[in-house]
């Protein structure tokens, strides 16, 4: 995004880096100095979220290839400031200004996609407070990961079955151990912060206690080693778990109509930093797996199951959190919207690329 002398300008679309609808916009300015050429073939790059995942990756290959880097993020960085705040982002624009006084030859945007959009790019359609709820509600979604409908999406391209099911167990025991304190992290570097008691009883009562439920059945129906009872029960459980399940998506959508029948231009900006995650995360799996020679059976159910979002505990600890008709609840519904399209659209692409792993 290159940098002009008053903001950014991304084709053609001009904002203060910062901007809120009351006026915070930088004291000083930068320049991005994508016209002067690289200098010696090194270029001088600036990272946010350079610190961790993503942006440490495109850090280091930046670095590889001779670049210089100033690495901005909220810890451990060059440059330690606050993007999700106005005066975080003057305060890195202005040391930026001091350590690349000649200008940059690119900025990577790696701080995190619900910050990106809602506290910069959406900032003039958003009010500051929703955009804080709607990020906190797209932290939700990311942070649980799927471990019920990857099911359905492992069998509609054949994946492995039990590659599968090991992949879900394990997800279900990084929920239980992680998705609390790393919820509360996350959160908490956008200035949000909650209750650790209310995250713990979320899982407990989404999570833990379902578990347990599952594995107490089973134990008792297969005391004898007789699967067939095991068989003859979810049969019989089956259409209730489905009818359970249309229920919960009827009510949610529900409870959130008025407001996606009356802000459909919002219900648009929750849902395009979605849908970039859910296609990004399966490009960077699925084409590892790809680099990697896995097996398609394996590759694709394995980026699928990055992909999808464990939708129900987010929308539940978005409402126990912050409330019924909060923005944060808004997005995770937004996420059960679009969540099943992208991913039969996924599913559809993966089945297409088939070939290419034999």
């Amino acid at each position: 995004l290159p940098i002009s002398r008053r903001g950014i300008r991304a084709r053609g679309v001009h904002r203060p880096f910062g901007h809120r609808r009351e006026g915070a916009a930088l004291a000083r300015p930068l320049r991005v100095a994508g016209e002067r050429g690289r200098l010696n073939g090194v270029g001088v790059y600036a990272v946010s979220g350079g610190a961790s995942g993503i942006g440490a990756a495109i850090t280091a290959t930046l670095r590889e290839r001779g670049d210089e880097v100033i690495v901005v993020d909220i810890r451990n960085a060059d440059i330690e400031a606050d993007l999700s705040t106005a005066d975080g982002c003057t305060q890195a624009v202005v040391e930026l200004e001091v350590r690349a006084p000649d200008g940059l030859d690119g900025l990577v945007a790696c701080a995190g996609l619900g910050i990106l959009f809602f506290e910069i790019l959406f900032a003039d359609w958003v009010d500051p407070q929703s955009a804080k709820e709607y990020i906190a509600g797209m932290i939700l979604l990311g942070v649980a990961p799927c471990t019920a409908m990857v099911f359905v999406w492992s069998q509609l391209v054949k994946g492995d079955a039990n590659y599968t099911l090991v992949q879900v167990s394990i997800n279900d025991l990084i929920m239980v151990f992680a998705f609390a304190p790393i919820t509360a992290f996350l959160l908490g570097m956008t200035n949000i912060i909650v209750p650790w008691e209310t995250l713990f009883l979320s899982v407990v009562l989404y999570v833990v206690i379902p578990l347990l439920a599952g594995y107490i059945t089973r134990k008792r129906l297969d005391n004898g080693q007789d699967h067939h009872e095991i068989a003859r029960f979810t049969q019989k459980v089956k259409p209730y778990s489905i009818i359970g399940l249309l229920a919960m998506v009827v009510l949610l959508f529900g409870f959130q109509a008025e407001t996606i029948l009356a802000k459909p231009l919002v219900i648009a900006l929750i849902a395009i930093p979605l849908l970039i995650q859910s296609y990004g995360i399966f490009a960077i799996a699925y084409g590892w797996a790809y680099l990697w020679k896995v097996p398609f059976n394996v590759a694709a159910p394995a980026a699928l199951i990055g992909t999808s979002n464990f939708f129900e505990l987010a929308v539940a600890v978005a409402i126990s959190l912050f409330g019924l008709n909060s923005g944060a609840a808004l997005a995770t519904v937004v996420g059960v919207l679009v969540e099943v399209p992208v991913m039969l659209s996924l599913v559809a692409l993966a089945n297409r690329t088939k070939h290419i792993f034999k």
